[in-house]
């Protein structure tokens, strides 16, 4: 049977078999119970065992693998559920399915080789590049393998290498597949094409009252009212607060006179920079530079365009050479200094000088400022205040009087957009405050909705709209609308069937056109996935690319609109597959024509599994 695998995995006809029929190994079952395995034995596919320690390194990898994806690790009846120790064994009865078929081969592995691929895996690597005996030692004790085992598995990943590279090493994509592929992925179609408006069909007739009650039955679900709650709400906020507060002109003054020296704003420059990455061009700017050229003459003589990095402040300049430069140079001035990536020109393109803010700018900051240091004092005590007269019913309107702060109204649905008409709420808190506005039940005492930075905000139900089906009269219009724009559709679904029948019957598309007044348009060629600029959307190309290379067709665009077109012209791909992609492709085949191939060895070995000492195993290790 294996030669006959062999032969068949060689032949065209398997390769593409291989290529394209390949069976998930996701799908194979494990339900053999074998009770004459021994206790450490968790399964044995031909004279090859898979003992408990291998699996559970496995397994353990593959939960480990697996709780970085969920956030938690799967107990065994939900791993179980997942297939995970399923798909383990499969993985591991592979690998003893090949090392059965090397023993067979009477392959080996000699020491000198086991001894280069230790010194060459970079794992056991030390800063130097080189191999550190204990590095291995330590990761070997890490992992909980012994020395023995190490190398066992290594001589075992050589000769499964040697069966893959003498197997499959000549095995591709077969060049007739590589072919269709090619010319199914980069062939091109160039149409003329009409595009159909309402103006190209007769105006519906207005629908009738027994058709928009009979559409709204039929459509309810899509004409509802959603629930509304009306509330009155109170925020208390430090910028609420502080915007209750007033000053003295002379209070102002002598808190800008304090703190005037940290308003001031600091030195920005515009900063823009050429990367002198040849010998020729470092030459040019440095030339330049000594004879006084201006750095916009050497980049237009360079036939560069310089890049900007904005107008940045010296502390939002990272680099610290380019700091030194750019603040040292005059306004127009430039510098040539070093970098991770060569030389760069850096060029000061304009300077804006150090500012200080006067009394009449500064003032709406200032009493902010001050209005907030008084809120920040004061807002403990009036939140306290505030729940005391909520404790004793008061309307938030003779509390939002009181304190002098603003009560808003809203209609509220529950995705809260409308609580926009709160200044000082976050957009980030709408959800939170739509939801407790929601759950609130009406003539009950409503607690405050606590929010960041001691703020809090207390509302009032006034009314609520519950949802319901809405009446003919208040969605009249919208469903008149609705119908006609259906008739359009239809009539003009039905007349580009039309104009297709006419033009398999030989009329051109210019004559038929004409009638319409309008005129055929041609499309630059594009591929069955569209065009790269986006006007040929992968709809309109599905249909084109649906028949021949005479095809006529209609369709309705991603944009909605109306299109008949007619294939003027189809090019086959001019170039063969690229080299990268063919490479891929290759690779693809190999690994089905591979993963069949081990498939169908470890069947023909026989997979033989100890399911009670699998579940223990897994049971006393990782829990019910």
């Amino acid at each position: 049977m294996l030669d006959g695998l062999r032969d068949f995995a060689k032949s065209w006809p398997g390769k593409i078999l291989g290529a394209f029929l390949l069976v998930g190994v996701a799908g194979f079952g494990i339900n053999n119970v074998i009770v004459d395995l021994g206790s450490n034995t968790v399964a044995r596919v031909g004279n090859e065992e898979i003992n408990a320690r291998e699996f559970l390194r496995a397994y353990q990898s593959q939960i480990n693998a697996m709780s970085s994806q969920l956030g938690t690790v799967p107990t065994t009846s939900q791993a179980e559920a997942m297939g995970i120790p399923s798909a383990v064994l499969l993985r591991l009865s592979e690998g003893a399915a090949l090392d059965g078929l090397a023993d067979q081969f009477g392959l080996g592995v000699s020491d000198a080789r086991l001894g280069q691929m230790l010194r060459e895996d970079p794992t056991f690597h030390g800063t130097l590049g080189t191999f550190e005996p204990t590095i291995f030692s330590q990761t070997l004790q890490r992992a909980g393998w012994t020395e023995a085992e190490y190398f066992e598995a290594r001589a075992s990943e050589a000769r499964r290498g040697q069966l893959i590279d003498t197997l499959f090493a000549g095995a591709a994509l077969p060049a007739v597949a590589g072919d269709l592929i090619n010319d199914y992925a980069a062939s091109t179609r160039t149409i003329d094409y009409i595009t159909l408006t309402d103006a190209n069909v007769d105006m519906p007739a207005e629908p009738t009252e027994e058709e928009l009650a009979a559409y709204l039955a039929e459509h309810q679900a899509e004409y509802r009212t959603v629930e509304t709650r009306q509330v009155k709400m109170l925020d208390l906020s430090l910028a609420a607060l502080a915007a209750t507060k007033t000053f003295e002109e002379s209070e102002i003054a002598a808190e800008y006179e304090r703190i005037k020296s940290t308003l001031t704003t600091p030195e920005r420059r515009t900063i823009e920079q050429v990367a002198l990455n040849t010998p020729e061009r470092q030459a040019l700017f440095e030339q330049g530079l000594a004879a006084g050229t201006d750095f916009a003459t050497l980049a237009t003589e360079a036939g560069v365009t310089p890049s900007s990095l904005g107008t940045l402040a010296r502390s939002q300049v990272t680099d610290s050479r380019l700091a030194e430069a750019a603040f040292g140079l005059p306004e127009g001035g430039f510098a040539i200094i070093g970098g991770i990536g060569g030389q760069r020109a850096v060029h000061v393109s304009a300077i804006e000088s150090q500012g200080e803010p006067t009394l009449e700018e500064a003032r709406a900051d200032i009493i902010t400022r001050l209005g907030t240091n008084v809120a920040r004092e004061e807002i403990s005590d009036i939140l306290d205040q505030i729940e005391e007269l909520r404790a004793a019913f008061q309307p938030l309107d003779e509390i939002g009087q009181r304190f002098g702060l603003p009560v808003y109204e809203a209609n509220v649905t529950a995705s809260g957009a409308e609580l926009s008409v709160l200044p000082n709420l976050p957009a980030s808190e709408y959800s939170r405050v739509a939801q407790a506005i929601f759950r609130a039940q009406d003539g009950q005492l409503i607690p405050s909705v606590p929010l960041g930075g001691n703020a809090h905000l207390w509302f009032d139900l006034e009314n609520i709209e519950p949802a319901r089906d809405q009446t003919l009269d208040e969605v009249r219009e919208q469903i008149s609308a609705a119908i006609t724009e259906q008739r359009n559709n239809e009539a003009l679904m039905a007349l580009g069937e039309t104009i297709v029948t006419r033009l398999r019957n030989g009329e051109t598309l210019a004559d038929i056109a004409m009638e319409l007044n309008t005129f055929p348009q041609i499309s630059s060629p594009f591929e069955r996935f569209g065009s790269e600029d986006g006007f040929i959307d992968g709809t309109l190309a599905s249909a084109v690319f649906a028949g021949g290379p005479d095809h006529k067709g209609s369709v309705v665009t991603e944009s909605g609109e109306f299109i008949v077109f007619e294939v003027v012209d189809a090019t086959a791909p001019a170039e063969p597959l690229d080299a990268q992609v063919r490479a891929s492709l290759d690779a693809e085949a190999r690994n089905a024509i591979y993963g069949e191939f081990v498939s169908a060895l470890r069947d023909d070995a026989g997979l033989r599994v100890n399911q009670q000492a699998l579940r223990q195993l897994l049971i006393q290790n990782f829990g019910e």
